[in-house]
């Protein structure tokens, strides 16, 4: 199982670098969106 995961890792590791970019981005966004809203209301 483990010699599928690193296949599986070889095969997508561009992908995963955007994923984690994406996700990154996600939560930033979601952080100062909860931190601007109480100051606009």
């Amino acid at each position: 199982m483990l010699k599928e995961v690193k296949a599986i890792v070889a095969r997508s590791s561009s992908s995963m670098i955007e994923d984690a970019i994406g996700t990154i981005v996600i939560f930033t966004l979601l952080f100062a969106g909860l931190h601007l809203l109480p100051a606009t209301v």
